[in-house]
């Protein structure tokens, strides 16, 4: 969108380009909401995160939750993720959610069931498949790669 168009509330097509990059921004927000949910801290397959710790303070771990959660959504509408997608994602955070309500064994159910990652794999993975991975990240390894000096 040009600066003069948004200055006037127009709304421009920037076309499947523009499209691709929303989705590979989105993908990248994704990747950083899994990573501080639920992998702060990995240990093999299980990790810990931000999610997990605060599940065990009263309002905190569901507030978190919500708004990681809210945001994970948001992205795929930005994404223009498919709605079997968008649905498995509510499916991962409302189970992720609903366990935060439950004290004491919910909330170790909430520290160990990874939801917000497994919501942000499954937008990834739906970016993927229509768009094709963000090209400096090594999909394999989920690894952002170093650009070269001198490419951009």
């Amino acid at each position: 969108m040009t600066d003069e168009a948004a200055l006037h509330g127009e709304v421009i097509d920037e076309g499947p380009a523009g499209h691709r990059r929303r989705a590979h921004k989105a993908w990248r927000n994704a990747e950083t909401i899994k990573r501080l949910s639920d992998r702060l801290i990995g240990l093999g397959p299980v990790g810990i995160g931000l999610d997990g710790v605060l599940a065990w303070v009263p309002g905190a771990g569901l507030a978190y939750g919500l708004g990681a959660g809210a945001l994970l959504m948001f992205h795929a509408v930005q994404a223009k993720a498919g709605a079997a997608t968008m649905a498995r994602m509510l499916a991962y955070l409302a189970a992720d959610n609903l366990s935060d309500t439950v004290p004491v064994l919910g909330w170790a159910v909430d520290t160990l069931f990874p939801g917000h990652l497994m919501a942000a794999k499954a937008l990834q993975k739906d970016i993927e498949s229509r768009h094709g991975p963000p090209d400096d990240v090594d999909v394999k390894r989920r690894k952002k790669v170093k650009a070269k000096a001198g490419k951009r």
